[in-house]
């Protein structure tokens, strides 16, 4: 009983110890990947490129609706005219032929509407993607580069959250911290931001 009890100690000593002893080796380290992607210059320009495709397509979209907005008042106005008594039937088969031809081609404009919104969300979602998947490429082979360089052993996300919500990194040293070096590695080809004109 004595000698199992002191081989318990001695293993949890040891086990402590040696710990001890490989907590000293490991190098650690941490990196704000939600404030490196915000600060790099890419991110910056692919947002104000997004904004723009975004703009442009929802003009085209606001003309399209436009247009059709108008055609239904086109086809308002006739079923009103066709409601008139004093109509000669010549007159009203015309605006009978005029309306459906109208309604068909509001109807084939509702739907181009229709594909045109799906296919421009579509097409912006996968622009973004594209840009983010660069732009993430580009933050990890700098992050990569330093890692190496610095010879760390585990570096963390401290802007990561767990599945409850919680920040993974709960605490962690400021000196552990190289998210600035990050930045600047990042930025260090931007190209140069035109002075304000006076």
């Amino acid at each position: 009983m004595i000698s199992i009890l002191r081989i318990t100690i001695l293993t949890a000593i040891f086990l402590l110890g040696g710990a001890g002893f490989a907590h000293a080796q490991v190098k650690f380290g941490t990196v704000d990947m939600n404030l490196v992607f915000s600060e790099y210059y890419k991110t910056k320009d692919a947002q104000a490129k997004y904004a723009d495709a975004e703009k442009t397509a929802n003009d085209d979209l606001n003309g399209r609706v436009d247009t059709l907005k108008a055609s239904m008042k086109d086809i308002s106005q006739l079923n009103t005219d066709l409601q008139k008594p004093d109509l000669s039937k010549d007159v009203a088969d015309a605006k009978k032929k005029d309306l459906q031809a109208k309604v068909a081609a509001a109807r084939t404009l509702d739907r181009e509407i229709a594909d045109y919104r799906s296919s421009k969300q579509k097409g912006l979602q996968d622009q973004f993607l594209r840009m983010r998947k660069d732009i993430v490429d580009d933050i990890m082979k700098t992050v990569n580069d330093l890692v190496k360089a610095k010879n760390y052993d585990i570096v963390f996300d401290k802007s990561g959250l767990s599945a409850g919500a919680v920040p993974v990194v709960l605490y962690s040293r400021s000196d552990l911290d190289f998210t600035q070096e990050v930045i600047t590695a990042l930025n260090k080809n931007a190209p140069a931001v035109p002075a304000p004109a006076k």
